[in-house]
């Protein structure tokens, strides 16, 4: 069923809001209802539950139920990139071990995280293009692949389509890792290299995207 706008009449209409910022604040009551409930459970008027506002207060920021998602999803690719920043900080160490540290912070985020996660890649999967902050800014999770691969040498930063095409290639092969790393038939590779983390990590680097040259 679709949202539609609740009546002006509605009781909660007067109600006061209670955030600074009321659009963030929607965001991150619609992230707790996919973390808890699937993405399924999503609606405008659960959202304005979650947050404490009233039914109505939704649609003073979002038109309708697709744009909410579409930030939720924006909001989830910024958290993907605060990890992977912060990854690289605790790591340091060669090129080569930032660049792993990194395909390892994404897997372990799509593992913690699945139901953000997938709605993700739903909202993405038909973009004609990733919106200019996700692209552009430097702290961004596109930015840290994109500036890991031209440090490591796997991309010229003279050549756009190098550049591109290396970025994607290396986050393809992050997700697909993140896809199939749970399946349980490697359990015992898991256990044979010490665990989890060792498992991405040595997988990762057999890729060949998460080398340097």
């Amino acid at each position: 069923m679709t949202d539609t706008l609740p009546p002006e009449t509605d009781a909660q209409e007067n109600r006061p809001y209670h955030h600074g910022d009321l659009r963030r604040a929607l965001i991150e009551a619609a992230r707790t209802i996919v973390v808890r409930d699937g993405a399924q459970a999503l609606s405008l008027r659960g959202v304005a539950r979650e947050a404490g506002v009233s039914p109505a207060a939704p649609y003073h920021h979002f038109k309708d139920k697709q744009e909410l998602v579409l930030a939720v999803g924006k909001l989830g690719f910024e958290e993907l990139g605060e990890v992977m920043a912060a990854e690289i900080h605790r790591v340091g160490g060669t090129v080569a071990e930032r660049i792993t540290a990194i395909g390892v912070a994404y897997v372990l985020f799509a593992r913690d995280n699945p139901a953000l996660y997938r709605l993700m890649y739903d909202c993405s999967r038909n973009m004609e293009a990733l919106p200019p902050e996700m692209h552009e800014k430097e702290h961004s999770a596109y930015a840290i692949v994109r500036n890991a691969m031209i440090e490591a040498g796997r991309a010229s930063p003279d050549s756009e389509i190098d550049v591109e095409l290396a970025t994607i290639a290396a986050w393809c092969s992050a997700h697909g890792i993140a896809e199939m790393g749970g399946f349980a038939q490697f359990a015992p590779l898991k256990e044979a290299l010490g665990g989890e983390l060792n498992f991405y990590r040595e997988l990762l680097r057999r890729t060949g995207n998460f080398q340097a040259r």
